[in-house]
């Protein structure tokens, strides 16, 4: 191995919406880091980094993945920016883990101990591309049976993406299997009726977090405000497998209930913000989510409105907006005051663009 593969590089990007509501991204950095790979030393280099582009005031929330190093960069930038007042809200929005991240840990841990009929279609796929007479005998399977020109995927066990497009990649691909089996003697790993079934069940669940994944890895659009919706539709999957009569998807939800409760507890509430800046879902759908998931008035539902309050009430004081009534989330709806709205709409178009302003997302290696 090369002694330099072992260097640590970062990667600061910033993301924000410009002037024309535009999104933007720029990589502010991309710089060799010595060790020790620290939380203080990861946290004092984004700090000059932040500085040395006049940000330190301007960040709303900073990106990372899970690693417990990551996690006390944060807390130490986060103190260092709060002694200087630089935070919306004291930084109780400031750090916000990858959401792409956080699906795969989850989906991860769902497919802990595979299933031998995904095995299964690994080794078919590996024994089709073992060699060129292979493949070329399983594309004659493929015209005799007529199943397109899709290609076969073969997947890699640490992501989980690239097994669930090898399983939908041999569904279409199913009958030339079947008809190989047949012709090629050789050929052990086709799946019986039964696996093939079972494998279908497998990528109709794993589909609705594959699609999540793709919105939420979007480069051309905010992502923020897609979160909550996203991730309310896993919950709703996660649910019907643990309540269904299939046990081998009961097991494999059931894994990932428990990583999906950790996290949707800890970072709901702040993009479920994002969600309700969104026009096409408001303060209607949160409350309609919450209601399903905790029931009518719940306390986790208070704890939103008071979150959602604090930030609007700190935007209201830092751009000298006109006063509101303290009632200016109240769910009476049948009331409506002028200024209060004004008040709301201002506050929607400042905090729309300040809260996708700088995402800074970090990469370290």
């Amino acid at each position: 191995m090369d002694f330099f593969d072992l260097d640590g590089y970062m990667c600061l990007t910033c993301h924000f919406i410009d002037n024309n509501w535009t999104l933007q991204k720029r990589v502010l950095s991309y710089t060799f880091m010595p060790p020790p790979h620290s939380g203080l030393a990861l946290s004092t280099k984004i700090h000059n980094l932040l500085c040395e582009w006049g940000l330190e005031g301007r960040v709303f929330s900073i990106t990372l993945d899970n690693a417990y190093t990551n996690d006390l960069s944060v807390d130490t930038l986060r103190d260092e920016l709060n002694l200087k007042d630089l935070l919306v809200c004291k930084g109780d929005h400031f750090h916000m883990r990858c959401c792409a991240h956080i699906l795969n840990l989850i989906v991860q841990e769902g497919m802990k101990g595979v299933d031998p009929s995904i095995v299964k279609i690994r080794e078919s796929v590996k024994y089709v591309k073992g060699s060129q007479a292979r493949k070329q005998k399983f594309l004659e399977c493929v015209s005799l049976v007529s199943s397109g020109n899709k290609g076969l995927s073969q997947d890699v066990s640490t992501r989980w993406n690239s097994t669930y497009l090898m399983l939908q990649s041999a569904i279409h691909h199913r009958r030339a299997f079947q008809h190989l089996d047949l012709i090629d003697s050789n050929y052990k790993y086709c799946p019986s009726k039964v696996e093939w079934e079972k494998i279908e069940q497998f990528c109709s669940f794993l589909k609705v977090f594959y699609d999540s994944t793709l919105m939420f890895s979007g480069t051309n659009y905010p992502t923020a405000n897609l979160y909550f919706p996203a991730v309310y539709l896993c919950y709703i999957e996660l649910k019907k497998q643990m309540e269904g009569d299939n046990e081998h998807l009961k097991v494999m939800a059931s894994k990932m209930w428990l990583k999906f409760e950790k996290y949707w507890s800890e970072f709901c509430g702040t993009l479920a913000i994002a969600c309700v800046l969104d026009p096409r879902y408001k303060m209607t759908f949160i409350n309609f989510v919450y209601t399903k998931i905790y029931g009518e008035c719940s306390l986790e539902f208070h704890r939103f409105n008071t979150k959602l309050q604090s930030l609007f009430d700190a935007y209201e004081s830092s751009h000298s907006l006109q006063p509101s009534s303290s009632n200016a989330l109240s769910n009476d709806h049948n009331v409506r005051n002028d200024d209060t709205f004004d008040t709301m709409e201002a506050f929607k178009v400042r905090i729309l663009f300040y809260l996708f302003y700088i995402v800074c997302f970090i990469n370290v290696d």
